[in-house]
């Protein structure tokens, strides 16, 4: 099925098992030039092959090695390919010009030039900025992603690094990704960077200036990786990056293995620590558990906040009930229609996705006991690891783990508009 919310996204015709993208772009005049090569299947025949990818010029496409004409026009690569196509297929893309990012409701989301480099923060409709892909959540492919980019400049990317190779003046940096990934979480990261060890496996970048600062502001990440696979089990992929940008961002980026902050997130003071902390719980629930769609954004945003509170507590901070009890205050006075299961498109990143859904969870937890809970937790993550996930599929595990009827509590909580009272 597609996506209720982003029906015109991504295709159901089909299903990318692997994405190989090789891009060369130059900093100083935002030029990219790419190559594409997608593997995919279908389970009936196709005469037509629909991509999503804005912005950009398309030079030449081939299905299985023969040319194929095509359409671009409003976001949309239309391909016929030579033969029609059944079972397993390849789709190549030639394409190149000046990424810019994806506008809409949600502001600029995409490809994003900065002062001196680049970045990808895709979520949710971001990836066709920068290559041509089928851009439905719940269609999550292995990736291989080369970047050719100037000598000076570091690059990272989703994946781990396999490869670095020098030519006259530039350098190709290759990285992998077998694990199934949706295509808002594959991410591009260049700019002048330092590498910054932050513990086994785990490894920041960040520019020169902001080195001390991020030392202090990143120093309990090892810290944070043990208590969360502590409490939802082992970490999903092979290592952690973490990037810091040298300009400031509105809001910090997840990508597949990697997190994303702006200068304005380093101070020295750990000002921003919950959002360290936020964006790693994020590689359990999002990115290696992927909502099946976009009505089930609680299941990543109220996860990841609810990490945050058992941070809090285990790193000597405020104790999650604390949290819980504020931002239940908090939200109680909003208005407006809000169904936490299904928020509709307008509130997908309302505050209430995030705070009601933590509290879903403290709800849970309360009902339950702390045995079966955190059984619960870490029995979701392991058993749905890098797969499509629902809400249904949660309150079933649920049920399951209580050994009891909780339909009244996810009723009250996740279906019905008003906030129901916290328990105690």
């Amino acid at each position: 099925m597609s996506d209720p919310y982003l029906p015109g996204s991504g295709s159901t015709d089909f299903r990318v098992t692997h994405y190989d993208l090789e891009i060369d772009y130059r900093v100083g005049s935002n030029r990219l030039a790419g190559r594409a090569v997608l593997s995919a299947t279908a389970a009936a025949t196709l005469g037509r092959i629909a991509l999503d990818l804005a912005g950009l010029s398309v030079r030449r496409v081939t299905v299985d090695g023969r040319s194929a004409r095509f359409t671009h026009r409003a976001g949309k690569l239309r391909v016929i390919p030579a033969k029609p196509v059944r079972g397993g297929f390849v789709v190549e893309v030639r394409y190149g010009g000046n990424p810019h990012p994806v506008r809409g409701r949600w502001g600029d989301i995409g490809w994003d030039e900065l002062t001196d480099g680049a970045l990808v923060a895709s979520q949710p409709v971001g990836a066709p900025s920068w290559f041509p892909c089928n851009d439905r959540v719940s269609d999550k492919a292995a990736y291989r992603i080369a970047v050719t980019a100037e000598a000076p400049y570091t690059v990272r990317a989703t994946g781990v690094l396999t490869a670095r190779r020098r030519s006259a003046g530039t350098r190709t940096w290759v990285f992998e990704r077998p694990e199934p990934t949706a295509t808002y979480l594959v991410g591009v990261q260049i700019g002048r960077y330092e590498e910054l060890p932050l513990g086994p496996g785990q490894t920041a970048f960040v520019p020169p200036r902001l080195r001390r600062t991020a030392t202090r502001d990143l120093g309990r990440h090892a810290a944070m990786m043990t208590t969360l696979t502590g409490f939802f089990g082992p970490y999903p992929f092979a290592d952690h990056q973490v990037v810091v940008a040298d300009d400031d961002l509105d809001v910090p980026i997840e990508a597949q293995g990697m997190s994303v902050f702006g200068a304005n997130h380093v101070d020295g003071r750990r000002t921003h620590e919950r959002l360290v902390l936020h964006e790693l719980a994020h590689q359990w629930f999002g990115n290696s558990l992927t909502v099946a769609d976009w009505s089930h954004i609680w299941l990543n945003e109220g996860f990841a906040t609810y990490a945050e509170w058992l941070w809090s507590e285990a790193s000597g901070g405020r104790s999650v009930a604390a949290h819980a009890t504020q931002w239940h205050a908090t939200i109680a006075p909003l208005r407006g229609a809000f169904v936490l299961a299904d928020p509709g498109l307008d509130n997908l990143f309302d505050q209430r996705v995030y705070k009601r859904g933590a509290l879903t969870l403290h709800a849970l937890r309360l009902r339950v006991g702390d045995t079966a809970f955190f059984a619960l937790v870490r029995d979701w993550a392991i058993r749905h690891r890098h797969g499509s996930v629902t809400t249904g599929q949660f309150t079933a595990l649920a049920a399951e783990h209580a050994g009891a009827d909780l339909t009244d509590l996810f009723t009250a909580w996740l279906h019905r508009p008003a906030l129901p009272p916290l328990p105690r």
